[in-house]
């Protein structure tokens, strides 16, 4: 995606409240935002309230509005976890986007909206079983940000099971 020279090529990052996202945020802020060229835009996916409970069962829906208000304050925490980090780094020029759904389909969103040159995310990193599980997902959503024409970065941690960095 070619940017006009006063454009600024945006990058956009997935955000949850798991160490590996804090650890791909702070890669992302190291490499790429020491240099003014790059937009950062934070992304938190939260869940609808009515997957967190289900919609079967008694007293589902008085429960929704409670769960719904917790889902708010985690998202809140999220996000100013993320740009008290960002601070810190000295990037004070920061988007933040709460959205509702699947991440998947949240950060695809996200990258289209505000087109987007790079989606950096982290690893859960799970374990042997889940690993191969969702070994399709990392291949799916590269050939999903490749068709799109983006980079696509996925960073595990320094405690990774995979040993990667």
């Amino acid at each position: 995606m070619a940017a006009s020279s006063s454009e600024k090529q945006v990058v956009v990052i997935g955000i949850d409240d798991s160490e590996h996202s804090t650890y791909a945020l702070k890669w992302a802020l190291d490499h790429f935002f020491p240099s003014p060229i790059f937009k950062l835009v934070l992304v938190h996916s939260k869940p609808l309230a009515s997957s967190a409970v289900g919609l079967a069962g008694p007293g589902a829906a008085e429960i929704l509005p409670i769960v719904d208000s917790d889902l708010k304050k985690i998202a809140a925490r999220v996000v100013e976890a993320a740009k008290q980090i960002c601070i810190a780094k000295s990037v004070n020029d920061v988007e933040a986007l709460v959205m509702e759904g699947d991440p998947r389909n949240v950060l695809c969103e996200a990258v289209d909206r505000n087109h987007a040159a790079m989606l950096v995310v982290g690893s859960h990193g799970y374990g042997a079983i889940k690993r191969y599980t969702f070994l399709l997902l990392p291949i799916i959503s590269s050939l999903l940000c490749s068709h799109r024409g983006l980079e696509y970065h996925k960073y595990f941690s320094e405690t990774s099971e995979w040993g990667l960095q």
